[in-house]
C-alpha cells in the first residue's frame, strides 16, 4: 500500500524529525521508484538542518528544497518559492521537514489552504530522552502548539527515543510505554519506532514498528 503523497514530520527541536525526513525520503524513492522531493520548512533551527543532507539526497536522485540562508551564518525566517512544487508535482512524494515547536510550526500556515485538498500524513517526532518531551503531559503540550500554530492535526507518532550514540537496545525498549501512553492519550497510531541501523537487528522483532534510520557523520559526534 503507498502512503499518502505528502508527509509532514514536525517536532520539538531535538526531538531527531529532520534527520528522519531524510531517511523517510530516500525510503520512498528506494521503496516505489517514484519521485521525491523533500521540502526543509525547519527554518528557525541554527542545528542540524536537512541541507547538511544535500548530498545524500542528490545523489539518491532526491529534489532538495531549502532557504538560501541554511547552512550560513545568516538566520533568518525565509521560505524560497520553490516550495510550491512540494504542491504542484502531483506526480511526486512530498516530504516536509517542519520547524521545532509552535514557532517553526507558523510556516506551514502559507499553504494551509493548499494542505486541505491533500491526503497528508503529518507525524509527531517524540523522544523522552529530551528534557521537554521527557513525559506525556509535556510531550501533549508540544503536540497541542505544533497543531495550532500550523493550522494541522498529526495523524500518527514517531517514537524516536534516543541518548545519541550512546543509545542502547534497553533506551529503545524502555521508550516503549512512554510511546504507547502518549498513543492511547492522543488516539494516534505509532506509526513507526526509528532506531539506529547497527541497532535495529539487537531487538525483538516483535515490536513490529523498527524503522532503521542511517545518521549523517557528524551526528555520531
Amino acid at each position: 500500500m503507498e502512503p499518502n503523497r505528502i508527509t509532514i514530520f514536525a517536532g520539538h527541536y531535538g526531538s531527531g524529525k529532520s534527520n528522519i525526513a531524510v531517511n523517510y525520503a530516500l525510503y520512498l524513492r528506494k521503496q516505489f521508484k517514484k519521485k521525491v522531493l523533500i521540502g526543509d520548512l525547519d527554518i528557525v533551527n541554527p542545528y542540524f538542518r536537512t541541507k547538511d543532507s544535500a548530498k545524500r539526497l542528490t545523489g539518491s536522485g532526491i529534489r532538495l528544497i531549502s532557504s538560501d540562508f541554511a547552512n550560513t551564518n545568516v538566520d533568518v525566517p525565509a521560505i524560497t518559492g520553490e516550495m510550491n512544487a512540494l504542491f504542484d508535482e502531483k506526480d511526486a512524494y512530498g516530504v516536509i521537514d517542519l520547524g521545532g515547536d509552535d514557532r517553526g510550526a507558523y510556516a506551514l500556515g502559507r499553504y494551509h489552504h493548499i494542505l486541505m485538498e491533500e491526503e497528508i500524513n503529518v507525524w509527531i517526532v517524540v523522544n523522552m530522552f529530551r528534557p521537554l518531551s521527557r513525559d506525556v503531559e509535556h510531550t501533549l503540550a508540544i503536540i497541542e502548539e505544533i497543531e495550532r500554530a500550523g493550522r494541522i492535526k498529526c495523524t500518527g507518532i514517531i517514537n524516536n527515543s534516543n541518548v545519541g550514540s550512546s543509545t542502547t537496545p534497553e533506551d529503545i525498549l524502555d521508550s516503549l510505554p512512554y510511546a504507547q501512553q502518549l498513543s492511547q492519550s492522543t488516539g494516534l497510531p505509532i506509526i513507526m519506532t526509528t532506531v539506529r541501523r547497527d541497532l535495529a537487528a539487537k531487538l525483538p522483532t516483535d515490536i513490529g514498528t523498527i524503522f532503521p534510520i542511517d545518521l549523517e557523520e557528524h551526528q555520531w559526534q
